[in-house]
């Protein structure tokens, strides 16, 4: 029984070698390949089966290393060789069925490794995204610096891919990248308009008092170069901080409980009321505003906004509908504010009347060192008159104001004599 089972799985070992030996003779070269065969012009008859393949394959190899694909852009050019190109061949279907004496050419078709990846590196490198024309905004020197920008192209994936494909499949001719312009939408015009500027107000100071011009220089230079979007508020406080010693402002001047007295910053609120007024002008909404207790000489009452603390602010927003630019300017006796941007198209004209006065009291002293002299109060009232295109859209009261007057204090000396010279003047009709 074991003996049967021995035979039978012997017989069934041998019976493939053996049809194979009567495959492998009947093709008449015993393993080797037919005497005088040529493959793509090499001579490979006698040789294996394997030994000519890879024979055959080394001189494509060979070629394709030294023939290689160019891909040609405006940036770059891309030189690709065998490992990167790759192919296909016939070569172990065309052995088996070769004859003596016959030149064969093998089916050799070439392919690029990661094509689609590598493809899409070129059109990224051959690519740009274009550049709108555009404007840097500068604290100092010319308000802006403008640049042109630049056009974009993309390249085209497809047509590059199909390119690449043809040319693999023919000569290996080079292949160009070919790419479509993208053209900017704005022109530089467009961007100085964006940017022209729209309103500037000016006060003047005494530049002898040192001090004092000190403060007005350091609170605007803080101010200078801010950017105001659609829709933000500014506030005064926030972006001129504290004024206080440590932060670098002096002793000067300031209104405090109707007199003038010195203080830590003063000088400062000629700062907001200057860029109050220039807020006003370039079509900007008071949010916050307060007035001296006592008019000041340096604005017509009516268009001053004073500081203090953190409790008395300059805000307003920007509804123009588009960003706004301020640049602060100071000289020797003179701080300027000028904004630019695009604008709502407006034209703002800001002007106030007095309306009224009010009386300045009257007080005597015998002691000459506290003689001083007063002022009248002012009442007072601001509008805002707004133009397009020349004609007046409306006119509209912005604030009314009391500013307080400021105590006369004389001799009694002089009083007298004054009596006198009313009688005088009385009897002489």
């Amino acid at each position: 029984m074991k003996k049967t089972s021995i035979l039978k799985l012997n017989i069934l070992i041998l019976a493939p070698a053996f049809s194979a030996g009567l495959i492998f003779f009947g093709c008449g070269f015993f393993g080797r390949v037919p005497s005088s065969v040529e493959i793509n012009g090499i001579a490979v008859g006698g040789k294996s089966p394997q030994s000519a393949v890879a024979l055959v394959r080394e001189a494509i190899v060979a070629e394709l290393k030294q023939t290689g694909l160019t891909v040609v852009g405006d940036a770059n050019e891309y030189r690709f060789t065998y490992p990167e190109i790759s192919y296909k061949d016939n070569l172990q279907n065309l052995i088996k069925s070769v004859k003596k004496g016959k030149s064969y050419t093998a089916q050799v078709s070439y392919y690029l490794n990661g094509l689609s990846e590598t493809v899409d590196i070129i059109c990224n490198n051959e690519s740009r995204q274009k550049v709108e024309p555009y404007a840097i905004f500068n604290s100092e020197g010319a308000p802006f610096t403008y640049f042109e920008g630049a056009d974009g192209c993309t390249a085209d994936k497809n047509k590059l891919i199909n390119d690449i494909k043809r040319s693999l499949s023919g000569g290996f001719e080079d292949v160009r990248v070919k790419t479509e312009t993208v053209k900017r939408q704005n022109d530089l015009r467009q961007v100085r308009y964006d940017t022209r500027r729209l309103s500037t107000f000016v006060t003047y100071f005494d530049g002898g008092n040192e001090t004092r011009s000190h403060n007005i220089r350091l609170a605007a230079g803080t101010i200078n170069g801010s950017i105001l979007k659609n829709g933000e508020v500014f506030s005064f406080n926030q972006t001129v901080g504290e004024r206080t010693a440590k932060r670098g402002f002096q002793p000067a001047k300031i209104i405090e409980k109707g007199e003038f007295v010195e203080g830590i910053g003063g000088g400062v609120c000629q700062v907001s009321t200057t860029l109050y007024n220039a807020a006003l002008l370039c079509g900007c909404e008071i949010c916050e505003y307060h007035p001296h207790s006592l008019s000041v000489s340096y604005v017509p009452p009516s268009c001053d906004a004073m500081v203090s603390g953190n409790y008395f602010d300059l805000k307003f927003k920007n509804v123009t509908g588009t960003t706004l630019y301020i640049r602060a300017r100071t000289g020797k006796n003179y701080v300027a504010f000028d904004v630019y941007g695009r604008g709502d198209g407006n034209e703002y004209f800001y002007n106030s009347e007095v309306t009224g006065t009010i009386p300045a009291p009257e007080e005597i002293t015998e002691d000459y060192t506290l003689v001083k002299d007063g002022k009248d109060g002012t009442e007072s009232a601001g509008y805002l008159t707004v133009k397009r295109k020349g004609s007046v859209i409306k006119r509209k009261l912005v604030r009314r104001d009391k500013y307080a007057p400021i105590k006369k204090i004389v001799l009694v000396s002089d009083t007298a004599e004054e009596e006198v010279d009313k009688n005088e003047t009385a009897r002489n009709g």
